[in-house]
């Protein structure tokens, strides 16, 4: 097999980790790793891009701004550039030095679900399924040729990092099979219709708060979709500020009256949703200490509550 004889890597996350590691795998001359400070007011539950790329004795940089004159300098010695879950936007000029093309490996099946958080997104939309895509990269974002994709199943009570690590996963084995055709310049790209996708911005905490009018198939995604170690579906029950951490679609309707009330025994503790649809409320986190089972009605109080008041 041919081989790549540079590349420059913009990447962070656990997708950037396991995919520069296939790069090693495969031999590729990494130049360069372009990478983010980790924000001590984020919670770092995922890997180090540059703990590994330290590791293989590999230059890494952290900018604030990687569009910048001093920045583009360092870039100009690339056959290759990827970016693998790397958060800020590369300008046409840094999309314009690699010889060969930048490719960025996206966590959804475009072109649905371009733009941020694709995966939080395809949980809250009710989605069965998603993936990751390798694309070309141009200057409208998630918007260039499909290199190749793979899907990923989505459950019915999958947690976001739970479709994560699938999505993880995925990329790793994407990347690892459409190399070969990318540095033996036949890969076959196809051109995204963007009319059948969509686009979604991204998502503070505060969208994280429980609306109880709504039903209880989108409470429940929601509340999946920004289970920890994202910020949580977040509401107030008894004066508590609460994240509900875990649900569970429950049969059968509420009783006509109880919607937007919590109900608390001993055993159970179940919410009413503004369509009649009830939700068991397995997990909750209050004050940054998650309970569960029997602990759900000493923390909460037994009784009827109602919720977001």
């Amino acid at each position: 097999m041919p081989t790549l004889n540079s590349a420059i890597v913009f990447a962070y996350h656990n997708v950037g980790v396991q995919c520069l590691s296939v790069l090693l795998k495969h031999g590729i001359d990494v130049r360069l790793v372009v990478t983010h400070r980790d924000n001590p007011e984020e919670n770092i539950w995922f890997d180090s891009v540059a703990a590994l790329a330290q590791a293989h004795s590999i230059p890494v940089i952290t900018p604030d701004d990687p569009n910048t004159a001093e920045i583009v300098q360092q870039l100009r010695q690339a056959d290759f550039l990827f970016s693998f879950y790397y958060r800020h936007m590369l300008s046409p000029e840094v999309l314009a030095l690699p010889k060969r093309g930048a490719y960025n490996m996206h966590g959804s099946l475009l072109p649905k679900y371009r733009g941020r958080v694709p995966i939080n997104w395809a949980i809250i939309k009710g989605e069965t399924e998603t993936g990751a895509t390798l694309h070309e990269m141009v200057e409208k974002p998630d918007a260039g040729r499909i290199v190749d994709q793979m899907a990923v199943t989505i459950l019915p009570n999958d947690l976001a990092i739970d479709v994560f690590n699938k999505v993880v996963v995925a990329a790793a084995v994407l990347l690892d099979r459409s190399l070969p055709a990318l540095i033996a310049g036949t890969a076959g790209l196809r051109t995204q219709e963007l009319s059948q996708g969509s686009y979604f911005g991204g998502r503070k905490p505060e969208d994280g708060i429980i609306n109880w009018d709504d039903s209880a198939q989108n409470i429940h995604n929601l509340i999946r979709a920004v289970a920890p170690p994202y910020p949580g579906a977040m509401t107030s029950v008894a004066g508590k500020q609460v994240v509900i951490a875990r649900s569970q679609l429950e049969p059968g309707r509420c009783v006509p009256g109880k919607q937007g009330f919590l109900e608390v025994d001993s055993q159970h503790c179940m919410a009413g949703c503004g369509d009649g649809g009830r939700l068991r409320i397995l997990e909750v986190i209050i004050n940054d200490k998650l309970y569960a089972g029997a602990e759900l009605g000493e923390q909460l109080g037994i009784g009827v509550h109602a919720l977001g008041k």
